[in-house]
């Protein structure tokens, strides 16, 4: 049996004389139905650590895939974070894990020797039994890696082996938990509806037609994520909210004239975009849409609607909201462009 996932760090870590725990990934439970957020688990499973953050409201669920919103430049949010545990909760993840190692039929020998070590500089080298006589004068604090990206480099920089911190006093190590990492680590939960645009004509536009787009104001309101930890004494909170200001408008071809020239049109007060068509203004220019110049053929143009949401957050000591880098959500749609046909007489 292959050892899981933590183990074969740690072992890997020890071989190199630089045993570390950043071995943890993050790890998802069910979705709260009542609510459409997710929580984690805190619990130990298959040597993992799981991250004990919870998240409420617009999330992607508990699949822990990426939600589906793009950060603007090269920003992300953090490949992995540094969380507090009681003694008495590392205690049992590190018992458990060697326990496991131990006794699993097949375990490999690298793999006991690397989860033997690392249990006895908490039990009995480095510290003794696990601080649990100094329970209540602090926590410690263990890395976690977001599951979906623990081979990136940006996940590498947790890489300090649990450290014991006394209670009130900040850990010095980057990504350490606080309302603004998990402002971040919720901008990556948001789930933002579709942006498949409304047209017209609908079906089939014609090359010189002015085709009118636009976005119906009640799918796009504000979209709030709330990220929150509380472990031995430590209760944080951020809420991440992202509020719709404009849409993209890209045509699919060269062949096209956009309106306005930017192909940038910017959300009404109502929050809607752009004005859907009404009978008689077929040879209006439209506030918002597309004039395709030549005809699709036998095929389709890709035509690619990107909503631009700004993204901020509020949390625990920070009240007014800071804003976090704009992110965006799009869709691709086919449009149809037939040439309009004369009759000659």
């Amino acid at each position: 049996m292959k050892p899981s996932r933590g183990l074969l760090i740690i072992a890997l870590a020890a071989g190199m004389c630089a045993l570390t725990t950043g071995t943890a990934s993050a790890g998802w439970g069910e979705p709260d139905k009542s609510n459409g957020g997710a929580k984690t688990s805190g619990s130990e499973q298959n040597g993992t650590l799981t991250s004990l953050i919870s998240y409420t409201g617009s999330t992607q669920g508990g699949s822990g895939k990426p939600g589906n919103v793009t950060p603007a430049g090269n920003w992300k949010p953090p490949a992995c974070w540094y969380e507090p545990r009681s003694a008495k909760q590392f205690a049992e993840y590190v018992e458990g894990m060697y326990t496991s190692t131990i006794n699993t039929p097949g375990q490999h020998s690298y793999a006991k020797s690397a989860v033997g070590m690392f249990r006895a500089d908490y039990k009995e080298k480095k510290y003794k039994n696990y601080n649990l006589d100094k329970a209540d004068e602090g926590s410690w604090w263990v890395a976690i890696r977001d599951e979906d990206r623990w081979l990136e480099p940006a996940a590498q920089i947790c890489n300090e082996m649990p450290f014991w911190t006394v209670t009130g006093v900040a850990p010095n190590v980057p990504n350490a938990i606080t309302p603004q990492v998990l402002a971040e680590l919720a901008y990556n939960r948001l789930r933002l509806p579709d942006t498949k645009v409304d047209l017209a004509p609908e079906a089939n536009t014609k090359v010189n037609l002015p085709t009118w787009a636009w976005l119906d104001e009640s799918k796009f309101k504000p979209v709030e994520v709330t990220a929150q930890l509380n472990v031995n004494g430590l209760n944080l909170q951020a809420t991440t909210t992202a509020e719709p200001v404009s849409l993209k408008l890209e045509p699919g071809t060269k062949d096209a004239a956009l309106h306005p020239a930017s192909g940038e049109c910017t959300f009404n007060a109502s929050g809607s975009i752009g004005e859907p068509f009404a009978t008689g203004r077929a040879q209006e220019t439209p506030p918002c849409g597309i004039t395709y110049l030549r005809s699709s053929g036998n095929g389709t143009y890709k035509l690619q609607a990107t909503v631009t949401w700004e993204i901020s957050w509020t949390g625990t000591g920070s009240p007014r909201a800071t804003l976090l880098p704009n992110g965006t959500f799009g869709n691709d749609q086919a449009v149809t462009v037939q040439e309009i046909q004369t009759i000659n007489r």
